[in-house]
């Protein structure tokens, strides 16, 4: 890929000005991508994505990894470019300069890491968990699942993101269990190798189209939370370098084990039976005549899940203390907890929406509106890249070639569009979440005119930890 501008040592502007602690070398960067795109996706959504394509369960997984990619060249450029903690609302604030286009973005943003925790919680109160015990409501138990990160969330962010290395190999450890059980079918002749040319609508034409469409828009859910990591920004070693490699890293590592488990998976197991299924793998693992015990796969599985909610929780929560800190959000959201300096009031705010999510939504609609609003939010960043070309900085940077970013907008928008054949609840959700949003903008453009303050919001910044 070709590189703008001087000697690649050079430090980039505003490169050392930030109060965050530098802490997060390349390892440690690429194991954060993965743990952020593994999880609740692969985990529990399988069988949803199978129920709308079929036995060609491992189709919406390549092409939905095709998009993952072509999204995350955009996002290496424009880390490399501005390597501040602000993601996808720095990118659209420079490219447009529209305010309340910016706060639009950074609340979808937000509002997708709290859709994605909900899936999770709701993924965690199922079929996995339903291996050790039913005795409580599977509602009741997304709730305590969500207090409970919110809880581990108020300690710090040094706490979670220990957890979510430890969480990270565990969930890894899950899927190479999968993998191993695809193995000794294939050696052992067990499984159905039709099922994975199998579409359930049958036939060919715009049923066809529509069906892949609509398991790709759902299925792309896994692939999100490679955008998270460039909130990281402020806090990673030499990010200019170390981004692009940890990015393409961990979609390429995840993308490749998803497909994989995609293919096991039909060859495995009917789709009808997966469709039917909160815990896909453990049915799976159920079938594939290894001796693996079925609840030492259902703890790694609820392993997993917790950490995509934390992970998710932990940067929603961040997004809304750094739209407080900006005057985008009332203020009031952005108070930090004097002890542990960790955003309480922020915490508290998203994760009571989680709550509201959890009670209102289950495992493929929430995901779905995850997979939604980051849809929004990548043609908007695909199109930021092209227009920021014209802002020339004076360091060394990836420069993702100009055809890859035009992809990767007309795919996203593709996808978010009605074509992927996505139900009705999921627009409306992401509609109320909106409109709460704007709600608090209006609400604090009027607290902030009334006090005669003036601000124009620039990217929200995540909190010193």
């Amino acid at each position: 890929m070709a590189t703008g501008g001087r000697d690649a040592t050079a430090v980039p502007e505003g490169a050392d000005d930030t109060p965050l602690h530098r802490a997060i070398g390349p390892k440690l960067l690429i194991l954060f991508v993965v743990g952020d795109i593994l999880g609740t996706g692969i985990y529990a959504t399988t069988g949803q994505v199978a129920g709308k394509v079929g036995g060609a369960l491992w189709l919406p997984f390549v092409i939905g990894f095709v998009v993952a990619i072509l999204t995350a060249a955009s996002y290496v450029e424009l880390v490399g470019k501005y390597p501040k903690a602000a993601g996808a609302a720095l990118y659209t604030q420079k490219a447009f300069q529209v305010p309340f286009l910016t706060f639009i973005v950074a609340f979808m943003v937000m509002c997708s890491g709290l859709s994605s925790a909900s899936a999770a919680a709701r993924a965690f109160s199922g079929d996995y968990l339903g291996e050790f015990t039913d005795l409580f409501p599977p509602t009741l138990v997304a709730i305590l699942f969500i207090l409970a990160l919110a809880a581990l969330n108020l300690r710090g962010v040094s706490e979670s993101v220990k957890t979510n290395v430890v969480l990270t190999v565990v969930e890894l450890t899950g899927l190479f269990v999968i993998l191993a059980v695809g193995a000794w079918a294939v050696l052992t002749g067990e499984g159905e190798p039709s099922r994975l040319g199998e579409f359930q609508a049958g036939g060919t034409g715009y049923a066809l189209i529509t069906s892949v469409l609509g398991a790709t828009a759902l299925g792309f859910f896994a692939f999100v939370g490679f955008e998270d990591s460039v909130n990281m920004a402020e806090e990673t070693k030499d990010p200019v370098r170390t981004f692009p490699r940890a990015i393409f890293t961990g979609v390429a590592v995840t993308g490749t084990i998803y497909v994989l488990v995609a293919l096991v998976s039909s060859l495995l197991v009917d789709y009808r039976v997966l469709e039917g299924s909160s815990g896909p793998l453990l049915e799976v693992v159920k079938a594939g005549g290894l001796d693996f015990p079925p609840k030492l796969f259902a703890l790694i599985a609820l392993f997993a899940v917790t950490n995509s909610a934390l992970i998710n929780i932990m940067m929603a929560s961040r997004l809304c203390y750094g739209m407080a800190n900006e005057r985008i959000l009332p203020r009031a959201l952005g108070r930090v907890l004097p002890r542990r300096r960790t955003p309480v009031v922020g915490i508290v705010f998203v994760s009571l929406l989680a709550i509201g999510l959890v009670s209102t939504g289950e495992i493929a609609g929430l995901g779905d509106t995850t997979a939604f609003l980051l849809l929004c939010v990548f043609a908007v960043v695909n199109i930021a890249v092209l227009v920021l070309r014209r802002d020339r900085v004076e360091h060394k940077h990836f420069r993702t070639p100009t055809v890859l970013p035009v992809l990767g907008a007309i795919t996203s928008l593709i996808l978010a569009s009605p074509l992927s054949d996505r139900p009705a609840d999921v627009y409306i959700r992401a509609g109320v979440l909106l409109a709460i949003g704007i709600a608090l903008w209006v609400l604090n453009k009027a607290v902030m005119r009334a006090r005669g303050e003036t601000h124009a919001p620039r990217a929200p910044r995540a909190p010193r930890p």
